[in-house]
Order: structure tokens, then sequence, then C-alpha cells
């Protein structure tokens, strides 16, 4: 029961709504993909859970067109980051959030030209909202990356060594914060892959994946998420990363 109310009170919020909707349209692509590709006798249900993941994946779209104001808010409380104290992390996050700002209307464009809304070459505007899409993510796996070395170095340090000097209470809020930019890290990573996957042939390896890999990465990413939203909703209100 108590799963069962925490789960409705998920649903309750865009978030949560968005992460689960995310989760079974990745779900919906990786088990059809593997039957598409190892059970032809079950291809037909296969075919059927990729058109499943391709309508959940239309409806976030959708539903992403309403977040440009809370995006623009978010960008203009962060600023230039003046309350951060490391200056590659700062610049990482300012640099991010631009690339999360453009990347909006971009995909809005893409839809309405997709949905005839306009006379528009959608093709292109897919490019360019999946590539600031990527360049969002390479900015998030560099900001994760140099988060994590800074705090095993910290960790490892000879002061870190002293108890007196480090109490253990700050050992483990350390801890755990190193632990929840790993999983930042692999969640980015994932979606990189796929980010990469989406853009025109020729570049690495775009449009090389199977179904079920890009199933399998978009999974793995959103169970991720899913865990990081459960570990912080039963931690005391923290600073955001």
């Amino acid at each position: 029961m108590a799963a069962l109310n925490g789960l409705a009170s998920a649903l309750e919020s865009y978030r949560g709504r968005d992460r689960l909707i995310r989760t079974l349209g990745y779900c919906c692509q990786l088990v059809g993909g593997v039957l598409m590709e190892q059970c032809p006798a079950r291809s037909e249900v296969g075919t059927r859970l990729l058109a499943v993941s391709a309508q959940l994946s239309h409806c976030r779209t959708v539903l992403r067109l309403f977040d440009d104001l809370a995006m623009f808010v978010y960008t203009k409380q962060y600023g230039l980051g003046s309350e951060e104290e490391d200056v590659f992390v700062r610049w990482m996050s300012v640099l991010g959030n631009i690339a999360d700002q453009l990347y909006y209307p971009c995909e809005h464009m893409a839809w309405a030209a997709d949905a005839k809304v306009l006379h528009a070459d959608s093709a292109r505007w897919w490019t360019l909202s999946t590539a600031l899409w990527g360049l969002s993510l390479l900015l998030g796996v560099a900001r994760s990356l140099w988060t994590v070395l800074r705090l095993r170095q910290r960790l490892r340090s000879p002061v870190a060594n002293l108890t007196s000097r480090l109490p253990q209470s700050k050992q483990r809020a350390l801890e755990a914060r190193m632990q929840s930019e790993v999983l930042t890290l692999l969640s980015n990573l994932a979606d990189l892959a796929n980010a990469v996957h989406w853009l025109p042939p020729g570049v690495l390896w775009a449009g090389r994946f199977p179904p079920w890999l890009v199933g399998l990465l978009g999974t793995t990413s959103s169970l991720l998420s899913i865990y990081q939203a459960v570990q912080a909703s039963g931690q005391p209100e923290a600073a955001s990363p």
C-alpha cells in the first residue's frame, strides 16, 4: 500500500510523471527491439511495443512545450553561478543552462513542422535540438567528472584521514555526494550515447544503434534518475548540486 501511495504521489508531479513515461517508453523500446531481433515469431508484438514507445516519446515532446518558462526562471536564478565555489563547475553549469534554454524552442519548431503547423524542414530543427541536448549532456559529464575527482581528492587527502579534522558526518556527506555525482555521470553518459546516435549519419556512431540498445541505454538512464529522486526524497532537504 505504501508503494502505491508513493507511486500516486510521484504521478501527481510533472517530473514524477515524466520519469515514469520516459522509463516505460524506453522499456518498451528495449523489449520490442529484442523481440524484433531475437524472436521473429513475436515480431508483431515487438512492432507494437516500438509503436507504444514512439507514442510515449511524442507525449513527452508535447508536454515539453510548456517547459520554457520554468527553464528560464531556473537559468535566471542561477545567473553566472556566483554562489558556486568551483569556477569550472560554475561555467559548465552556465553553459549547460544556455544549451538547455536553446534546446526547447528548437524542439518546439521541429514538433510544429512535423505537425504541419509551420512550413519548415523538421529534420534540421530535430538535428539542432539533438545537438544542443548532446552539448548539455557533454557539459554535464565534464561537470560531474570534475566534481567526482575533487571529492575523491578531498576524501583521500591527509587531512581527511584525521578524524579530529574531518567529522564522520561530513565524511559521510561527501561520500553520499560523490555517489550521487557518479550516478549522474553514468546517466548522462548513457543519454549522450543515444544523443549521438540520433545525430545525422557520419557523426561518430550516429544511426548505428539497434532499437534494443537505444532502449537499454535509455532505461538505464531513467532508472538511475528514479533512484536518485527516491534517495533525495528520503533525505532532509539539502542544497541542489
